[in-house]
């Protein structure tokens, strides 16, 4: 009987050694990717702050609508928390949706040695980040001209770090499960629809009847949200177990991710 040996510190090192290794090659097609989607287009990069301005006026509208804000300039204090929910949710939400098909439609790069497949997640992952740090910058302006900038600002780097390494890992499961399941592609869609509709983007925990809080934990996106909702907009370090709850996922999802990938890739050849 053959035992087969588990390098624990190999399954740790080696996705940081391979971003490590291509972070060049990674970061010239990330660009390429971002040049490459408003390429043609009459507004061009302006798309990259148009799009969360477009999206909180919608969001801010059917508050308006529906009765929960009457002036809006009357009510900064919930138009800003709304576009601190809404800033990580797009950036989350863009990376779900074009990351799913990130190895079924990149077929030709399963056996390159040049840019190996396992970086296609990467790449559409940082390459969908571009609206949020972008968003996040204009955020960060109104914060500062609302006289609600503190220093725990600083902390938004580190949460958005965690939210980065949480969609490396979990983009790595959905695109190779994709390669299996094509329905999941369309799944997806419905998928995003439903996080919006259950994520903290207008309301906060205390809002949430307490029969109710302990399913909030469910949804990945409370985490990132909450975060930075209470480092940006409340001005303090995130309440309870949220930020650490947060940290425990990016790097659990990330490893997982990255060796759930890994055993996937073997048969990827014949499914694509």
């Amino acid at each position: 009987m053959v035992k087969v040996r588990i390098d624990p510190m190999r399954l740790f090192r080696e996705p940081i050694v391979l971003l490590w290794k291509h972070r060049s090659m990674l970061l010239q097609t990330t660009r390429n990717d971002i040049r490459a989607r408003y390429a043609g287009s009459v507004l061009g990069l302006i798309w990259l702050f148009l799009y969360p301005l477009m999206f909180l006026g919608a969001y801010a509208f059917m508050m308006v609508a529906v009765g929960s804000i009457r002036n809006l300039w009357d009510s900064p204090d919930k138009i800003i928390l709304i576009f601190c929910g809404l800033i990580p949710f797009i950036g989350f939400a863009e990376a779900l949706g074009m990351g799913v098909t990130a190895v079924s439609a990149n077929a030709n790069l399963i056996k390159n040695t040049l840019f190996p497949i396992e970086l296609m997640p990467v790449r559409v992952v940082l390459s969908s980040q571009c609206t949020q740090v972008v968003g996040s910058f204009t955020l960060l302006i109104v914060l500062a001209v609302f006289h609600k900038l503190t220093l725990w600002a600083l902390l938004l780097p580190v949460v958005w770090l965690c939210q980065v390494m949480f969609s490396f890992g979990l983009i790595w499961i959905l695109s190779s499960l994709n390669v299996y399941f094509r329905d999941l592609q369309n799944i997806i869609g419905v998928m995003t629809l439903i996080l919006m509709m259950v994520s903290p983007i207008y309301w906060t925990p205390d809002m949430i009847p307490e029969t109710l809080r302990p399913f909030m934990g469910i949804n990945p996106l409370y985490y990132i949200i909450i975060s930075h909702q209470e480092c940006l907009m409340f001005g303090r370090f995130p309440q309870g177990m949220v930020f650490w709850g947060l940290m425990i996922l990016a790097v659990v999802f990330f490893f997982l991710g990255f060796g759930f990938f890994r055993r996937m890739k073997r048969v990827f050849a014949d499914n694509v």
